[in-house]
């Protein structure tokens, strides 16, 4: 008797029982072989179920596979909050927001096809002897790289011109992070240089009046005392001293005077000082401090100059003698990705015969690694482009493109955010590239908020219909059609349109005064002026790379900064004019704190006031204790056992490291006598626990306490909870927290400047954005915005679009005005995507 197993092909994922964070034990199946999009409000879960559900349990299960020596070496998660799910494939995950390259980093080094290129040049290139005779590209030098025999050395040629033996670069030679590295520069490219301009910027002012400013830095006001010692008049212009006295006050040696040090007190002593000039109190504050309001004040000392050595290549000069079809690596580095596809065309012509085959592969190699980057509109990037200049959105795009290189089947990609960064036009490009990874026969869940990528989707998972503990619900799943006619849905109305997207009523520009800036060259911007309306909501976009962040934060900001100080500009800055503008606040989405020890309540200084609160009470000072026993990160409160953290990490060797909930505070963070004392019946820990609503009413009769948890509500912030750790809110909360403390008062000659405001934000709460902008404004403050979000641009007041593309092919200022004006625009770009938008929703 024969049996026949039918062979059974799972369609869904299940998801049994999830309870991570705020998710509410749900069961939800998710497609297989699909593009799934999660969405919900910030807050709401659904990071929670895609990332540390989904996620972290394909991950764990195929971890589980390897070998323990293995796993010991390897990040792993640790197991979820969820009774089970079946069917669940392989998985790999793309972040919200890649990590900030180092100043090492270079397009190239991150894509990896540099690596390629190191090759190339130390098998392929021509190279010149000890001699100054150069060589045809010959198959010799890839010979003498391998293991030596036993007459030769590795690496080693022989010039068969002159017959001088010489050590031919390798591939490691050509590694500007070791061996290859410039050694003027240590391979970074550039200097920094202590300007004197800038360390005495007026010199029409005295040393007494603080013309010195480096002797302003802490442990250096001495100076002006010890320098009337050494013989310098500080009661006249520096302009006015003579040669001898300047030359004392820039280079003057290091030595100790005595002075006479008056006191508080009206009585003096005498102290043996030491004394450093102008530079050196900057060089030596520079090796002392770890502060970082010190060092950012220290950085405005110095310029960076390309390095003359290497000039900005990076690597050590003596690597050019090597070259392809007539180039060196610093100066194919300098080629955009297109122009390096083009040059490999180039290499296979003018490679000989012998070497074709060894060129086909490598070069083969490297247009394979470059295709998807081309693929994901990247093509403008030059190769030695530094990682730390790229913008959100491209970084995103060097990460797909390096996940989607290896067209792997079979797999689940989960994708948090990707069209975090990206302009609506390269929305279209990614959404292209996650429909082609589906054809590969791949799953894809992917979390996010633009409903264009939404509406792509062959299935929608929403979670809601909050945030916090109002979240965590599956409140609508289906096909997009199914989503449009789900009136319980909360994105339903953004996808149709019959939501009001306009929440700013706009001004008439340049009404209160106008802030300029002229740029000579900076980057891709060769002579721009770019103007901005005081007291108004002013929105920058373009497609990424076009030079919104040259503009905004390498240009405008130290401009500003620069001129408010009353020092010298950047040098690529013409002109700027800062309209009375006094301050400057930079809000972006970088996250609050280091660690769990910041919460909502350390941050926003909730528990200052707490603690203050307790102490007063008669069963605290019965017992002594002062506020810094109301603390958890004093030893006076904190629990013993876990320091206050209220988790414990647990190493199990080949196992993920466990946290788990500490058994003597249970979580609670604070020394049992500390808990003991309650107000109203609620101890600190308890209300710790509470939700900023809730605390609200708990608080009711505390002004000090509930002016901010008000200003919390405002901002859309009311169900986070005061214990709740900073580092993990999204970008857009830990925006809108960093606000907290310029919401009560006027804003007048303030300007804020927001980067992409808008990352982790639901439409709904890209709305509650727009409100927190408009109180801002009624409190007379002055906006910039960098934004691709098209309801955020559709709500400004004054728009400058750069383009018309990215890199080269940027840094122009395309289209400005209201939004109509930039909808009616032909030239642009985000005009095009904002005129549909602007139609669905009835505003155009």
């Amino acid at each position: 008797m024969t049996i026949r197993h039918k062979n059974y092909i799972p369609d869904n994922i299940e998801v049994i029982g999830a309870n991570a964070n705020n998710l509410k034990n749900i069961d939800v199946e998710i497609p297989l072989n699909s593009f799934v999009a999660i969405t919900g409000v910030s807050g709401s879960g659904k990071s929670s179920l895609a990332m540390d559900t989904i996620y972290a349990e394909g991950a764990r299960k195929y971890l589980n596979a390897l070998s323990t020596y293995t796993r010991r070496r390897i990040t792993q998660m640790g197991r979820s909050d969820v009774k089970n799910i079946k069917n669940l494939p392989s998985t790999i995950a793309l972040r919200q927001r890649p990590t900030v390259p180092s100043v090492r980093s270079t397009v190239g080094t991150m894509t990896e096809s540099l690596n390629i290129l190191r090759l190339m040049y130390s098998r392929l290139a021509s190279v010149v002897c000890l001699n100054g005779h150069r060589l045809d590209s010959t198959l010799k030098i890839s010979e003498v790289m391998d293991l030596p025999s036993s007459d030769e050395t590795m690496g080693e040629m022989t010039c068969p011109i002159c017959g001088v033996k010489f050590m031919a670069f390798s591939a490691e030679d050509f590694a500007f992070n070791s061996e290859g590295a410039c050694p003027t520069c240590q391979g970074t490219g550039f200097l920094k240089e202590i300007e004197l301009d800038k360390i005495i910027p007026d010199k029409n002012l005295s040393i007494d009046e603080g013309a010195i400013r480096s002797w302003n830095l802490p442990g250096r006001t001495l100076q002006k005392d010890i320098i009337k010692e050494l013989g310098v008049r500080t009661d006249v212009p520096f302009k006015d001293l003579t040669a001898e006295e300047k030359e004392i006050v820039t280079n003057g040696p290091e030595q100790k005077k005595e002075i006479l040090v008056p006191t508080k007190t009206g009585r003096s002593f005498r102290l043996n000082a030491l004394y450093e000039n102008a530079v050196t109190a900057v060089k030596n504050s520079l090796k002392s401090t770890k502060n970082e309001n010190t060092l950012t004040r220290l950085e405005r000392f110095y310029s960076e100059q390309v390095c003359p050595a290497c000039h900005g290549s990076r690597f050590n000069p003596k690597l050019f003698s090597n070259e392809l079809v007539g180039k060196n690596i610093a100066e194919v580095s300098q080629f955009t990705i297109s122009e390096l596809q083009d040059f490999c065309k180039k290499i296979m012509a003018w490679l000989p015969a012998d070497m074709q085959a060894l060129g086909k592969n490598l070069t083969n190699e490297l247009l394979d690694l470059l295709a998807p980057i081309v693929d994901l509109g990247l093509n403008y990037l030059s190769i030695s482009r530094a990682g730390n200049t790229l913008s959100t959105g491209e970084l995103q795009r060097i990460q797909l493109a390096r996940t989607i290189r290896n067209q792997m089947t079979g797999v689940l990609y989960v994708l948090d955010e990707p069209s975090v960064g990206l302009h609506a036009a390269n929305v279209a490009g990614l959404i292209k590239i996650l429909r082609e990874l589906v054809k590969l026969g791949n799953s894809l869940v992917v979390v996010d908020h633009d409903t264009s990528i939404i509406a792509a989707a062959d299935y929608v998972i929403e979670i809601g219909p909050d945030s916090g503990k109002d979240g965590g619900r599956v409140i609508s799943h289906g096909t997009v059609p199914e989503i449009e006619q789900d009136h319980e849905s909360v994105i339903q109305p953004y996808l149709t349109g019959e939501t009001d997207i306009i929440k700013h009523q706009q001004t008439q520009p340049f009404r209160k005064g106008t802030i300029s800036i002229d740029i000579g060259d900076r980057y891709n911007i060769h002579d721009m002026t770019a103007k901005f309306s005081k007291e108004s909501l002013n929105v920058v976009s373009g497609m990424s790379g076009s030079g919104k962040t040259t503009l905004i934060f390498e240009s405008l900001l130290p401009a500003l900064t620069d001129k408010i100080a009353g020092e010298k500009l950047p040098k690529f800055v013409k002109s700027v004019d800062n309209a009375d503008i006094k301050n400057i606040v930079k809000v972006n989405s970088v996250p609050i704190g280091k660690n769990v020890r910041s919460t909502v309540g350390t941050y926003t200084k909730i528990l200052d006031h707490l603690r203050k609160l307790f102490a007063e009470l008669p069963a605290a000072k019965a017992k002594k204790f002062t506020p810094t026993y109301f603390s958890y990160n004093n030893k006076q409160g904190a629990c013993p056992n876990c320091g206050g953290t209220g988790v414990i990490t647990l190493d199990i060797q080949y196992l993920p490291d466990m946290v788990q909930v500490c058994p003597v505070c249970h979580g609670n963070r604070y020394k049992k006598e500390i808990l003991d004392i309650t107000w109203h019946e609620k101890n600190l820990a308890e209300i710790l626990d509470m939700s900023v609503k809730e605390a609200a009413e708990f608080f009711a009769d505390v002004p000090q306490i509930k002016n901010i948890l008000d200003v919390l509500i405002n901002i859309g912030l009311s169900y986070l909870k005061l214990g709740e750790s900073t580092p993990t809110l999204s970008g857009g909360e830990a925006q809108r927290m960093k606000l907290v403390t310029y919401m009560k008062r006027s804003q007048k000659n303030q300007l804020f400047i927001f980067d992409e405001p808008s990352v982790g934000l639901h439409p709904k709460d890209v709305g509650v954005l727009l409100e927190v902008f408009n109180k801002l404004l009624k409190k007379h403050a002055t906006i910039i915005v960098i934004e691709h979000d098209l309801d955020i641009i559709a709500n400004a007041d004054y728009i400058n679009d750069l383009g018309p593309e990215g890199g080269i092919n940027g840094g122009r200022i395309i289209a400005t005005g209201n939004p109509k004006a930039i909808a009616n625009n032909v030239d642009s770009l985000t005009g095009k995507y904002l005129k549909e938008h602007l139609q669905l929703f009835n505003q155009y």
